[in-house]
């Protein structure tokens, strides 16, 4: 099917079942154990474990392996290391090699796999090699480096990789009476999900299988194929339920590899799980930025200049953290300058978590924004309202599909209570405690990606839906339930979901917030396709056909959907494919978030009260299963805000709080109230949902709306994330 026109009326616009609150359908198989996930599949008989050893260095060659105690070790099976392994290639995804040696890219890169009969013999034997290493300078610090970085572009969108300019920035700038010059931190941050990276192995003759955590099975399939230096027909990959992966397990990562190396090796099938303490340093993370930000505005509040320039670190041949993005169209302005710079760096791979580019561009451009309205004496919503605009502004001829940032914002002020905030800082106290209110606009686009589905239709009146799409915890099985009973008029008790396997068609994946959205279209589809042959079957006429109750109605004439398939399984298969809609209209989601906050006079010490999120993002597939998606990204915001940092050690090169006990996120303790309002609304030129992604535009802005909170209530402006208390305590009002 192929989406090139604007949505007409449809059968999800019946919203009998889309778009009602469900509770999840695996929710059972997973509140009592019975959900396998990727390390769980324990009915493979003669399973081994493989333990990664990961380089001791960040930057060299390993010059010698001694593996003779290692392997003497009890219940050692095999070792392999990348001179065991051969002549490996590199995925498209990958940015650093996933089995280093002899050369060393990053710190804790995998250099070898111990398999043993146990875990503990595995992890045993792994300490018992010993590795000579020729140590190189390596670049870590990305304030040194980032300034004489060259200019890169975004792989994505296809942005350049220069300067982009529209109008003449430097002079409207230079003109403009009303002027904001700052530079804003952003830090290295980690997925830290729940679930490790963990793969089970098994080969079958020259075909492999791997039980996997992974968020986008073709591709995951695809690089390990190509890493493998096997067919892809070779290989299959499969992933029903996904532990969290907030980005991490976009990509082939180690555990995946090695376990595939670890069980050729040892000919019986491997299983490989990542410590936690390895993760960080092992796999992918969100790169650190550093943001100037300029902006010119009239004494109206009239934006006459804006700029924002980036620069983040990567491996080589990485991409940049693209921070400027939102700023290309969220606000109005003539004069316009975006770049970003990529800087070369040792450390581990940088690469997409949460909201990537959005999540910490918006956490310095929203500051920004404050800062600017309070320059103009201006309350911020409204700095806000005055420059929004209904089109892309560097491309004025490209209108927004759907664009409600300013209803957002006033709903959410109402809902707040934003009329009762003091707008003269640090001037509301109880007791010991500063109290701050604080907001920001929330802005995240939507991606169109081909999503295909296979649809059947049982002969006991089953509907079957098959796809590669992952479920991550975000309720991927019950949506995609939700559309299928929709399209064939059944209940979801008569809807059966198989997800993340790569024997179904290709879906678009969990990932950019765009999952959930394109999912559901090439189901839709294939729902398309199945209707056609039911209608053929029955004789029907299939452009005058209704499906309701498990029947299916044409003119004066009615048979069920179980009739229909009596005489053997009718098959849907299809993929939902996207024209030119795009280019003509700008898809983005939007949003307002409020956050009020305490902060302790005596110590600095921040603790959020209430916050809520606004989120225009078309039609909610499921509220309940969206709001839990919003109120978990407003909570990563808060960790963003306070406490996510990963700790660089500069002479070495690696990150040294890698694990849950150094690496703070938020606890129920630091959450309070959270209250979640999504617009009753449609977008009928992003897909035949009429639904866009909401669960990364829950996450973009939360940042910035706790920092201006913060400011709110002290009157100390933090430009450098995370907002810890020895960074604002000095400069506190004076306790009287």
């Amino acid at each position: 099917m192929r989406f090139d026109k604007p949505a007409g009326a449809n059968p999800i616009d019946k919203m009998l079942v889309v778009g009602r609150a469900r509770e999840r359908i695996e929710g059972p198989l997973k509140t009592t154990g019975r959900a396998p996930y990727a390390y769980e599949h324990h009915e493979l008989s003669g399973l081994a474990y493989g333990f990664i050893l990961g380089s001791a260095i960040a930057k060299g060659r390993i010059h010698s392996m001694d593996l003779g105690q290692a392997k003497a070790s009890p219940g050692v099976v095999a070792i392999v290391t990348a001179q065991d392994a051969g002549n490996l290639g590199k995925g498209k995804h990958n940015t650093a090699k996933l089995l280093g040696g002899p050369e060393i890219d990053h710190y804790h890169q995998a250099i070898a796999i111990v398999v043993a009969e146990t875990f503990e013999q595995a992890r045993a034997a792994a300490s018992l090699i010993r590795v000579d290493y020729d140590r190189s300078h390596g670049r870590f610090n990305l304030a040194e480096r980032w300034k004489n970085a060259p200019f890169a572009g975004d792989p994505n969108s296809g942005s350049p990789a220069r300067e982009e300019r529209v109008g003449h920035f430097e002079q409207a700038f230079a003109d403009a009476p009303v002027k904001l010059d700052e530079t804003y931190v952003t830090p290295d941050q980690s997925h830290m999900m729940m679930e490790p990276f963990a793969s089970i192995a098994a080969w079958s003759g020259d075909e492999l299988t791997v039980w996997t955590s992974n968020q986008m099975i073709d591709w995951g399939r695809t690089d390990l194929a190509t890493t493998l230096n096997i067919p892809k027909n070779k290989v299959r990959l499969i992933s029903p339920y996904v532990g969290g992966g907030f980005g991490g397990k976009l990509f082939l990562r180690s555990d995946a590899l090695m376990a595939a190396l670890g069980a050729l090796a040892a000919k019986r099938p491997v299983k490989v799980a990542m410590p936690r303490p390895l993760m960080p340093n092992n796999s992918t993370h969100r790169p650190a930025t550093i943001q100037h930000i300029r902006i010119g505005a009239d004494h109206s509040g009239a934006i006459l200049a804006i700029a924002h320039e980036s620069g983040s670190g990567d491996q080589p041949d990485g991409h940049p953290e693209t921070a400027v993005n939102q700023t290309k169209l969220l606000y109005a302005g003539a004069n316009r300058l975006t770049s970003m710079r990529l800087a070369v760096l040792d450390l581990p791979e940088g690469n997409a978590m949460r909201a990537p580019g959005e999540a910490p561009g918006l956490m310095a451009l929203e500051i920004a924004i404050d800062e600017m309205a309070e320059k103009l004496g201006m309350d911020p919503i409204t700095f806000r309202e005055k420059n929004d605009t209904q089109v892309d502004p560097e491309r004025p001829e490209r209108r927004f599909s759907d664009r409600q940032l300013v209803r957002c914002m006033r709903e959410g002020a109402e809902r707040f209570g934003w009329s009762k905030r003091n707008s003269s800082p640090a001037q509301v106290r109880e007791g010991r405690w500063l109290i701050g209110i604080g907001m920001a606009a929330a802005f995240r686009n939507h991606l169109n990606m081909p999503s295909a589905a296979r649809v059947r239709l049982s002969s006991n009146g089953e509907i079957i839906v098959e796809t590669d799409m992952t479920d991550i915890g975000t309720g991927s099985y019950t949506i995609i339930a939700q559309t299928a009973a929709e399209m064939m008029g059944v209940s979801l008790d008569d809807v059966d979901v198989k997800l993340g396997d790569s024997a179904f068609p290709v879906s678009a994946g969990s990932g950019g917030q765009f999952g959930a959205a394109n999912a559901t279209s090439g189901v839709y589809a294939a729902c398309i396709k199945l209707r056609e042959a039911i209608a053929q079957r029955l004789g029907f006429n299939s452009a005058d056909t209704e499906f309701a109750n498990g029947s299916v109605r044409s003119g004066n004439r009615s048979s069920s959907l179980k009739d229909a398939a009596a005489s053997g399984e009718l098959v849907g298969e299809d993929k939902i494919e996207f024209g030119d809609l795009a280019k003509t209209y700008q898809l983005s989601t939007f949003g307002a978030h409020f956050v009020e906050v305490r902060v302790d006079a005596y110590t600095g010490v921040v603790r959020v009260n209430r916050m809520l999120a606004v989120c225009s993002s078309g039609r909610i597939l499921n509220p309940k299963s969206a709001r839990s998606q919003v109120i978990g990204a407003m909570t990563m915001g808060v960790g963003g805000a306070l406490m996510e940092e990963l700790a660089i050690d500069k002479k070495y090169g690696f990150f040294v709080n890698h694990d849950l006990a150094s690496y703070e996120v938020p606890v129920h303790l630091d959450i309070p109230h959270q209250d979640v309002v999504f617009l009753d609304e449609i977008d009928d030129k992003a897909n035949p949902m009429k639904a866009k992604g909401v669960g990364e535009l829950g996450l973009c802005g939360v940042g910035a709306a706790v920092a201006n909170a913060v400011y709110n209530a002290t009157g100390v402006r933090v430009r450098d994330y995370p907002i810890t208390l020895e960074k604002h305590l000095e400069r506190l009002p004076a306790v009287t």
